[in-house]
């Protein structure tokens, strides 16, 4: 379903029958034979006109040399082959209309997005009737980020714990338990975890999607070949592959920027610049949090648990209160802090999850300051930070889906 986040003209849908997503196919099997799209065929209007834009001569590449033929959304870059002539702007411009609780001939299915006073909108224009705009990316994809972040952090940070005893093994043994955790999560929300298959048997190499699974694929070889290695007695391999895993967790914790950067219909999500610093002091927070239980006495993960949680927390306040490129991205921002953990839940995700991380990596530094931190504490501000993380996930996640695309 990546590809439905990636078109920004919300051209694709999901068949529930097929568990696939279809598009238009602009008649190819008409095509084929010479005969214009059915859709060209029955208007009776000749509102729609299909022909060959590299014919100059050709009635549409006329059309098109107009200059009153504009496209949806050209900030995206992305060359679409649909042109409009005399469209109302309002109606090419996806979001800018007020939204009512209710349409004009039917209810809502879902509630209008909750628009903060001073979202730039069109002053006179109100959307009478639209299809529902479902959001395809949920809970299982901000626990996707969770897992995939613990498991990123542990494997970044076993260098610190040292190689005696406990110490030797359980880092890599946490980041294969939360990497298969994390794959878990990813087949599972496929509509048919069987096309993961394609991912691994036809992969398109410029898709992130694939770039990512070979991520995943080489950090989980080398973290296996570290626990085998040092249950074997090859204490040398071993500090070999933990030192290699460091540079593959970094990348399998911030891939996921450039698998989002792809997804053109979701603004939000595509400043790399700061997703992928994002990302990484998201693992290195949930890394140290993970640790921390078993290694109470360990000021340097403390000092890495704060320093993660602090970044976080700084780029978490810039992408929801800063500036955004596109009134895609600003809608956005605009309703992230907006967005209950889950439906009728009677709080904010955003501002909880802040609030959480926030406690975990305070009160554990001020505990291991003090020297009062044990395994107890340790493990319930464990279990603060991860749930502050995903409910911080559910408010991003969602939030770059909200604004319609059509």
């Amino acid at each position: 379903r990546a590809c439905m986040q990636a078109c920004p003209y919300d051209a694709l849908y999901l068949n529930q029958d097929t568990g696939g997503a279809e598009k238009c196919h602009y008649c190819a099997h008409r095509i084929e034979q010479g005969l214009e799209p059915a859709c060209v065929v029955v208007c009776p209007e000749e509102a729609i006109v299909s022909g060959d834009f590299g014919d100059p001569d050709s009635k549409i590449a006329k059309l098109r040399a107009r200059p009153d033929a504009v496209v949806r959304r050209p900030e995206q870059g992305t060359g679409p082959n649909v042109h409009y002539i005399g469209a109302d702007p309002v109606s090419l411009d996806p979001g800018a209309a007020k939204e009512p609780p209710t349409y004009l001939w039917s209810e809502r299915r879902f509630p209008a997005p909750d628009y903060p006073d001073g979202v730039e909108l069109w002053p006179k224009a109100t959307t009478v009737l639209d299809v529902n705009h479902k959001v395809h990316w949920g809970s299982k994809v901000s626990a996707y980020l969770v897992t995939k972040g613990i498991a990123a952090g542990v494997v970044a940070l076993a260098p610190m714990v040292g190689t005696t005893g406990l110490a030797g093994y359980l880092p890599e043994l946490l980041g294969l338990a939360f990497l298969v955790a994390t794959l878990v999560l990813l087949v599972v929300d496929l509509k048919r975890p069987t096309k993961f298959l394609s991912i691994l048997l036809r992969p398109n190499t410029k898709s992130w999607l694939v770039k990512g699974a070979w991520v995943l694929g080489a950090f989980g070889a080398v973290v296996a070949a570290a626990l085998l290695a040092r249950l074997l007695g090859l204490d040398t391999l071993a500090a070999v592959m933990r030192v290699l895993g460091v540079p593959l967790a970094l990348l399998a914790a911030g891939y996921t920027a450039f698998l989002f950067a792809q997804c053109e219909g979701r603004d939000l999500w595509q400043n790399t610049r700061w997703l992928l610093p994002h990302l990484l002091c998201q693992a290195v927070m949930l890394g140290a949090s993970v640790l921390l239980p078993f290694w109470p006495d360990h000021a340097g993960l403390a000092s890495m648990l704060l320093v993660g949680a602090a970044g976080h927390l700084g780029i978490a306040l810039r992408d929801a209160y800063g500036s955004h490129h596109t009134r895609n991205a600003k809608l956005a921002a605009s309703l992230m802090p907006r967005i209950e953990a889950w439906p009728r839940a009677g709080y904010l995700a955003f501002r909880a999850g802040l609030w959480l991380t926030t406690l975990a990596a305070t009160g554990a530094a001020l505990l291991v300051a003090m020297d009062r931190l044990d395994a107890f504490s340790g493990a319930v501000l464990l279990v603060l930070g991860v749930v502050g993380t995903f409910f911080y996930e559910q408010a991003y996640v969602r939030a770059g889906q909200l604004p319609p695309l059509s």
